[in-house]
C-alpha cells in the first residue's frame, strides 16, 4: 500500500491524504463524520479509479484518521476548510465529488464556493444541516442546558463509541447550514439513499432533492441498504453513479 502524505493547511492543521494520478476529472472522496479515508467505499473507490487511470484524491478531515488535532475540537467549518485547502493544493481541472454522509454537506458547502470546478456530484445518505435538524431538533431541554454548562453532549452511536457533541460544532453547524437559502448544483447529480439507514432518512434524501436547483438531479432509493452503504450491490451503485456524471453510463 502506498504510504501516506501529508498536506499542511493555512489554518495549521496537518492532513493526511492519498491522490493517485491520472486522467481527470479528479474524484474526489469526502468521508463522514469520524470516518477515515481507509473505508470501505474511499478505498474500494481508489482501486476502481486506479484500474480506470483517473485521478483520485482521499483524505482525512483535522481530527479523522491519522490528520492532527482532535475530533472534538473541529466543527463542520472547520472541516470545510481542510476540504478546500485538499482540493486547491493537491487537485487541478474538473472534479467529481463523491460526499458520504457529513462528507455530502461538505460536497454541498464545496459546491457553493467552486461550482464552476465541478463536473458531477454523487452523494450517499447525505447529511446537510444534521447539526441543527438532527442533533439540535432532537435534544431534550437538559442536552441543550448540558450544551452551556458542560459543552458537549455525548449521543450513542450505531456504528462505534459515543459521539461527543460540542456547543461549538452546533453553533459553527448554524453558520454552514444549506437547505435555508438557494442550492445551486448546476452539474450532473446522483443522489444515493438507502431505506433502512438509521442515520439519515429518507425524508432528508427528498428535502435535498426537492431543495436544490439543477439541471440533472436524480435520487435513487435502495431498499434495505443501510447507512454504510458498502456491501457489493452498494458499491456496484455508487461506480455506476460515478460513470452516469461523468457522461459514461
Amino acid at each position: 500500500m502506498a504510504a501516506t502524505d501529508f498536506l499542511e493547511t493555512p489554518q495549521g492543521r496537518r492532513l493526511a491524504y492519498h491522490k493517485t494520478e491520472g486522467a481527470g476529472p479528479t474524484i474526489v472522496f469526502l468521508g463522514g463524520l469520524k470516518s477515515d479515508m481507509e473505508g470501505t467505499k474511499a478505498v474500494h473507490l481508489e482501486a476502481w479509479a486506479q484500474a480506470r487511470g483517473q485521478s483520485f484524491l482521499r483524505f482525512d478531515y483535522s481530527g479523522h484518521g491519522e490528520s492532527s488535532g482532535a475530533f472534538t475540537e473541529g466543527c463542520i467549518g472547520d472541516w470545510h476548510q481542510d476540504t478546500l485547502a485538499a482540493v486547491k493544493a493537491l487537485t487541478e481541472g474538473p472534479l467529481i465529488v463523491v460526499g458520504s454522509s457529513m462528507g455530502g454537506w461538505q460536497a454541498l458547502l464545496l459546491a457553493k464556493v467552486m461550482p464552476a470546478r465541478i463536473a458531477g456530484m454523487v452523494t450517499i445518505a447525505a447529511a446537510p444541516d444534521f447539526t441543527e435538524d438532527g442533533y439540535w431538533a432532537s435534544f431534550s431541554d437538559e442536552q441543550k442546558a448540558a450544551l452551556d454548562t458542560v459543552g458537549h453532549v455525548e449521543l450513542p452511536s450505531d456504528y462505534m463509541e459515543p459521539y461527543i457533541i460540542t456547543k461549538r460544532m452546533i453553533e459553527d453547524g448554524r453558520q454552514n447550514l444549506v437547505l435555508r437559502g438557494a442550492l445551486d448544483l448546476p452539474f450532473p447529480v446522483r443522489f444515493l439513499q438507502g431505506t433502512a439507514d438509521t442515520a439519515v432518512s429518507t425524508e432528508t434524501a427528498v428535502r435535498l432533492l426537492e431543495h436544490a436547483a439543477g439541471p440533472d438531479m436524480r435520487l435513487l432509493l435502495v431498499k434495505g441498504a443501510d447507512h454504510r452503504f458498502s456491501d457489493e450491490k452498494c458499491l456496484r451503485l455508487i461506480e455506476t453513479a460515478v460513470l452516469d456524471v461523468l457522461g459514461e453510463a
